[in-house]
């Protein structure tokens, strides 16, 4: 491991790695600090730039783009009163309250620091604790594998939306897309109705960009958004002293946010929630909160930004995606031919630990690049979609072609697009299609070698020789459950 973890740092040392990943963060906090344009918006149109860089590179670059518009959600939602990002639904609360109290300069430099601290110690911690795990999971074999893509997409079905009966329609349909093809064990055409194209299966790159990037501009649109006044950054800029009265606060929220970023389904929003709910708890004066208290927007902004790290947990030891935006991640993962999985560490494990190092490295370009660059980016508010959405589109289709300069793709993208643009207004979560297309080739495989393993006695297989593989699989009729009564408790309640 010492021999990985010096081969990573000097790759990650690299000054294109650095660069790219300048370029990212700036890219993150442009969009971030756009109304209506997300960081997930923004990942899916500039994946296909990732894809012609060195992996040491191009996935810092999309990283770089993560924790940039996590934080560039921040602005607008204390300038404005307008989150950027659905992760500082929070920093509103308190942010934009002491905007009205002339304080903005101070939220925005806390908003700064805050996330900066709780981005850069879950990113140590996930490095300490990544490797440990992945040691773990590579004791895996095919049947403990299955077992656990299957309780995944289970969970990932039952924390999606708002109702979990359309987040399993959406899986299901998921996995059917991800057969469309040809069998990987059998070499037989499936699904493909005749249709050449549909030989070598569905591309993902289309369905990235059209169920995510495109449904959101159709949003921005729909809304007709026209300029915002520019409340103007105002006051001193944060001292010290009021830094460390929120450090408690702050280090609370950064824990909060790491152990939900391990967990798949949740998030930066219900970190931000929770951070600035504990706060709001563990204070002797509650009343301020809501009021313009700088210790609101330090325990939002820690939080949300303390999951981006623990995400790659769960991500890179067994290829499972926690939430959209790790989705998009493993799409580049595939793309550069890095498989996340227990053998990801034994074949690539120095190019693990420098993306790893690149994280904490680039905390460091993250406080630079946002305390140079509020001012400017507190001017994006006012900037009018109708000049935006077009330059969205321009990148949607160039970067969906030029990755396989196929003209199919774009049906591809525009087929999806329409397609998440319908379930957005039907209110159908597109995440769980998404898991189930990227994990429903490996859960297949996984599946294939385990009945190959027990020569036609799958119960005794499984007792005798893979007792940790049956209990997973006896647990995950119980998580079934637990979604279906999630499912119908209210309609039980109310009658």
């Amino acid at each position: 491991m010492i021999e990985y973890f010096t081969q990573g740092f000097a790759m990650a040392m690299r000054l294109d790695t650095m660069a790219m990943m300048c370029v990212g963060l700036f890219s993150g906090m442009l969009v971030g600090a756009l109304p209506g344009f997300t960081t997930l918006m923004a990942m899916a149109i500039l994946l296909p730039v990732s894809f012609f860089l060195d992996p040491v590179v191009g996935i810092p670059f999309l990283l770089g783009i993560y924790k940039g518009g996590i934080f560039g959600g921040s602005v607008p939602a204390i300038l404005i009163s307008m989150p950027g990002t659905g992760a500082s639904v929070a920093t509103t609360t308190d942010g934009y309250k002491l905007t009205q109290q002339g304080k903005s300069r101070k939220a925005l430099d806390m908003a700064l620091f805050s996330s900066v601290f709780g981005d850069t110690s879950s990113d140590i911690l996930t490095m300490m604790m990544i490797f440990p795990i992945a040691y773990m999971v590579m004791q895996f074999g095919p049947p403990e594998l299955f077992a656990v893509l299957l309780m995944s997409l289970i969970v990932i079905a039952a924390t999606s939306g708002a109702n979990p009966l359309k987040s399993v329609i959406m899986m299901m349909l998921g996995l059917w897309l991800s057969f469309v093809g040809t069998d990987p064990l059998g070499g037989v055409e499936r699904f493909t109705f005749g249709m050449f194209d549909l030989r070598s299966g569905i591309p993902l790159l289309p369905m990235l960009i059209g169920v995510f990037a495109l449904p959101e501009v159709a949003s921005v649109v729909m809304r007709n958004e026209q300029g915002r006044q520019l409340a103007a950054i105002m006051g001193e800029r944060l001292r010290f002293s009021e830094f460390r009265r929120c450090f408690r606060t702050i280090c609370r929220s950064t824990i909060i946010g790491t152990v939900i970023g391990m967990v798949p389904g949740l998030g930066q929003i219900v970190a931000a929630v929770l951070g600035y709910s504990a706060a709001k708890n563990a204070s002797s004066h509650p009343e301020t909160f809501g009021e313009g208290e700088l210790e609101g927007v330090a325990a939002a902004e820690a939080a949300n930004n303390a999951v981006n790290g623990p995400t790659m947990v769960p991500l890179l030891t067994l290829g499972i995606p926690g939430d959209n935006v790790t989705a998009i991640l493993l799409g580049a993962f595939v793309a550069q031919g890095l498989r996340p999985g227990p053998q990801l560490f034994e074949e690539q494990g120095a190019t693990v630990f420098a993306i790893l190092i690149a994280m904490v490295i680039g905390n460091i370009l993250f406080l630079g690049i946002g305390y140079l660059s509020i001012p400017f980016f507190s001017r994006l508010v006012t900037v009018k979609t109708s000049v935006l959405v077009p330059i969205v589109l321009m990148f949607s289709f160039a970067g969906t072609y030029v990755y396989r300069s196929d003209p199919v793709d774009l049906l591809f993208l525009v087929g999806f697009g329409l397609f998440g643009i319908l379930a957005k207004a039907g209110r159908y979560d597109v995440m769980p299609m998404v898991m189930g297309f990227i994990l429903g080739p490996s859960m297949e495989y996984a599946f294939g070698q385990t009945a190959a393993m027990s020569n036609g006695d799958p119960i005794g297989f499984f007792i005798s020789e893979r007792p940790g593989a049956l209990i997973l699989l006896l647990l995950t009729p119980v998580l079934g459950f637990i979604m279906w009564r999630r499912l119908y408790r209210k309609p039980i309640a109310t009658t």
